[in-house]
């Protein structure tokens, strides 16, 4: 089944969709989220290289995308050498996070629909693309066939048929 132009993303409290829904000027997708940067592969040093981002994406209202707000928090050896307290890494990108939220006049946690988007930043790829993941053969491509997936990106939500906001990981 072909990817749809708007792609449904359904809210789940307390899971990796917990932060979407809409506000007044449109629709919201945020997250803390760990990437490397695109073409890394993983070695010895991994943790200086894995970064955390916290990330909002708005959309208006057909969901388009409108624009990103996507902020360095650290790296995954920062947050090791500073587990705790509030100049840790994750206790920056939280706030951050709560900080753009609070931002969104009128925001309402729920199920959005978006349109496929991509933005490279620090040499990390963020949005909702479009893939294909071939007919099941060992490697998942076979550069054949029709588009049927959705990657959030660099989240690592996958979403398919038969289009219902659900997503795999």
């Amino acid at each position: 089944m072909a990817v749809p132009a708007i792609i449904p993303i359904a809210h789940e409290p307390g899971y990796r969709t917990d932060t979407i829904g809409r506000y007044a000027d449109g629709q919201f997708l945020a997250s803390v989220t760990y990437a490397f940067p695109d073409g890394y592969t993983v070695g010895d040093d991994w943790e200086e290289h894995k970064r955390l981002y916290v990330v909002l994406h708005r959309f208006d209202h057909e969901g388009r995308h409108i624009d990103s707000d996507i902020w360095y928090a650290g790296t995954q050896a920062d947050q090791q050498q500073h587990p705790s307290g509030d100049g840790s890494v994750m206790a920056r990108a939280e706030a951050r996070m709560a900080a753009l939220l609070d931002g969104l006049p009128g925001r309402e946690y729920g199920d959005i629909a978006i349109r496929p988007f991509r933005l490279m930043v620090d040499g990390v790829l963020f949005g909702l693309v479009v893939e294909h993941h071939g007919d099941g053969n060992e490697d998942g491509e076979d550069g054949e066939g029709e588009d049927d997936w959705a990657e959030l990106h660099p989240d690592q939500l996958g979403f398919y048929a038969p289009w219902d906001g659900e997503y795999d990981t």
